[in-house]
C-alpha cells in the first residue's frame, strides 16, 4: 500500500499521502479524502464530470505510474479468478455441478478469455477501479484509494472496473461512448495498435472476466466470512456478465450455457428467501 501510494503520487495522481507511519504497531496516518465516494454522487447530472475526471487519472496512471515491481496479471492469476465463480458461485452458492460437456464449454471460454486478456497492451492495473473506490474531492478529483493489489495487466481491465461497475449501473450506449473515446484518447498516446472493434471485443471480454470473478467473490463473502450484503450486487454483475456475453460471438457456447442455468432467477430466489 505504502509502496503503490508512492508510485501514484509521483504520477501526479491523488493518493493518499503517508503523513506518518509505524510499521511495527501497524499504524498509518493518512490524507482524509471525505466521505463522498463516486458511488454517492453520481447522478445525471454529475456522471459526465465525475467520469471526466476518472478516465483522465486513469489515462495518466496507465501512462505514468510505475509497474515495474508490480506482480504480472498473468495466466495463472487469470485462471484463479475466473475458478472463483465456478468453485463459489455454481457450486457452494447455488448448488450447480457442470456435465462434461458444460464442463468443456467452461474451459474453452476460461482460456478465450486468458488469451484476449494477454493479448492487449499491459500497463498499471489498479484492479479495483471503480465508484466505491474513488472520492470526490475538491482538488485533483478523484481521490484514489484501495490500490494494494495493484498489477501489471490488460489496459481495458480497469475501464471495465468503472464503466461496467457492479454497484451501479449507464445506458450501454452511454458506456460504449465512453469506452471508444478513451480508445482514441489511448491511441492519440500510441498506447494502443488496435482498431475500435478489436478494443471494443478487448472491453467485453475483459468484462466478462471481472464479472465472472466477482460473482464468485460475491458468494465466497456471504459464505466464507458472513457477508450477505454482496448478494444484492450479484444480479448487476449477472446482467453485464449476459450482455457481455451476447455481443461477443467467441462467447456463444459459454452465453447459451448461462442462459440454459438461469441465473438470475436462481440468484432471485435466493435473494427472496
Amino acid at each position: 500500500f505504502i509502496a503503490i501510494a508512492g508510485s501514484l503520487r509521483d504520477a501526479g495522481l491523488n493518493a493518499p499521502e503517508i503523513i506518518a507511519s509505524n510499521l511495527e504497531e501497524g499504524f498509518l496516518l493518512l490524507t482524509d479524502f471525505g466521505s463522498r465516494d463516486y458511488l454517492s454522487q453520481l447522478n445525471s447530472q454529475s456522471e459526465a464530470t465525475l467520469y471526466a475526471d476518472a478516465l483522465a487519472a486513469l489515462l495518466q496512471m496507465q501512462l505514468h505510474a510505475d509497474k515495474t515491481d508490480l506482480p504480472d496479471y498473468g495466466e495463472a492469476m487469470l485462471l484463479r479468478e475466473l475458478d472463483l465463480f465456478h468453485d463459489w458461485f455454481l457450486l457452494e452458492l447455488l448448488g450447480i455441478e457442470l456435465d462434461a460437456a458444460q464442463q468443456s464449454v467452461w474451459l474453452e471460454a476460461r482460456q478465450i478469455l486468458v488469451d484476449s486478456a494477454l493479448n492487449q497492451p499491459q500497463v498499471f492495473v489498479h484492479r479495483d477501479y471503480h465508484s466505491r473506490n474513488l472520492m470526490v474531492v475538491e482538488q485533483n478529483n478523484p481521490g484514489i484509494l484501495d490500490f494494494q493489489d495493484a498489477v501489471s495487466g490488460p489496459i481495458t481491465y480497469d475501464l471495465v472496473s468503472l464503466l461496467r461497475d457492479c454497484y451501479i449501473a449507464w445506458p450501454p450506449a452511454r458506456v460504449q461512448q465512453l469506452v471508444l473515446g478513451y480508445y482514441e484518447t489511448a491511441c492519440a498516446h500510441e498506447m494502443v495498435n488496435a482498431d475500435a472493434a478489436q478494443f471494443m471485443s478487448w472491453f467485453n471480454l475483459m468484462g466478462i472476466q471481472r464479472h465472472l470473478k466477482v460473482a464468485g467473490i460475491f458468494s465466497r463473502l456471504k459464505i466464507r466470512d458472513g457477508k450477505a450484503r454482496y448478494m444484492d450486487d450479484i444480479p448487476l454483475t449477472l446482467d453485464y456478465l449476459l450482455q457481455a456475453c451476447r455481443e461477443e460471438k467467441s462467447m456463444a457456447g459459454l452465453c447459451t450455457m448461462l442462459e440454459q442455468l438461469d441465473l438470475p432467477t436462481r440468484v432471485n430466489a435466493l435473494l427472496g428467501d
